[in-house]
């Protein structure tokens, strides 16, 4: 099975064609986001790459856990568990105009591509650990393809 990454220009594509497709009404399979919801969440998590927003520190036990999730997705290709907990600053819980938190994505999306270009993606994830180039490409996939299943898209 390949291993998709937002590095590589046909998978970017492919997420950004799937995010096109969303509906503002777009029932959801599992969790309590509307689509709006997602979208703004998605674009909270890129930024978290780009560097915009910093995590709060985790105690060893979650860093341990996280270190091996990243590890074990990689190995597998897996995807990412329904309902998993999230940082509270990723948390969106509030109402989000549709079409803006849809241009929002895309912005981050291409800002992600340009620092991903210049090899200027941080190095460390707080729940993670050590981060490449090449995992963050990786992950930020996997990330965007669970949320876009969510949604039928």
């Amino acid at each position: 099975m390949v291993k998709k990454s937002l590095h590589h220009p046909l998978h970017f594509e492919e997420i950004i064609s799937r995010i096109s497709m969303l509906d503002d009404n777009a029932p959801r399979k599992w969790g309590r986001m509307n689509a709006s919801q997602m979208l703004k969440h998605c674009e909270l998590v890129l930024k978290v790459a780009l560097g915009k927003i910093e995590l709060p520190e985790i105690n060893i036990l979650f860093r341990a856990v996280g270190a091996a999730t990243k590890i074990e997705m990689q190995m597998f290709n897996n995807g990412i568990p329904r309902n998993m907990p999230t940082f509270q600053k990723l948390i969106v819980n509030f109402e989000c105009d549709f079409d803006e938190s849809k241009t929002n994505l895309l912005n981050s999306l291409k800002d992600f591509r340009k620092v991903s270009e210049n090899k200027a993606l941080p190095d460390h994830h707080r729940l993670f650990g050590t981060m490449t180039e090449k995992d963050w490409g990786f992950l930020e996939y996997k990330h965007l393809d669970h949320h876009l299943k969510q949604f039928n898209v």
